[in-house]
C-alpha cells in the first residue's frame, strides 16, 4: 500500500536549491535525470518505507541515497511519509538538521 508523501518546507527548499545549482552548472538533461531518480526513490519509499536503513533511532529517521551526492531523509508515520530533507552530502554534516 502506498503511503502519502508529505514534503516539509526544508525538503522543498532543498530540492529547489539542488535544481538551481544543477541549472547553473549543468543542463536540462541532468536536471531531468536527477528528478527521475528522486521520483523513483520516492515511489520506493512510499511503497516500502522500511526498505532503507534507520540513521537516527531516537527520531526514527531513515536515509535513502538518491545519487552519490544527494540523500533523502524521512520518517515513516502511521499513514504517511514525512520528507525531512533532501541533503547534498558534499555539505558539512553539521548543517543537516532533521527537526
Amino acid at each position: 500500500m502506498f503511503k502519502e508523501i508529505i514534503w516539509s518546507p526544508l525538503s522543498v527548499s532543498d530540492i529547489e536549491n539542488i535544481i538551481e545549482y544543477l541549472s547553473e552548472t549543468w543542463n536540462e538533461q541532468v536536471i531531468n535525470e536527477f528528478l527521475d531518480e528522486v521520483d523513483s526513490c520516492l515511489q520506493h519509499i512510499a511503497l516500502y518505507p522500511r526498505l532503507y536503513p534507520v540513521i537516527n533511532k531516537k527520531l526514527k529517521v531513515r536515509k535513502c541515497v538518491v545519487t552519490k551526492h544527494n540523500s533523502i531523509f524521512y520518517q515513516e508515520k502511521k499513514n504517511t511519509i514525512q520528507l525531512l530533507r533532501i541533503f547534498d552530502t558534499r555539505q558539512d554534516p553539521q548543517k543537516l538538521k532533521l527537526k
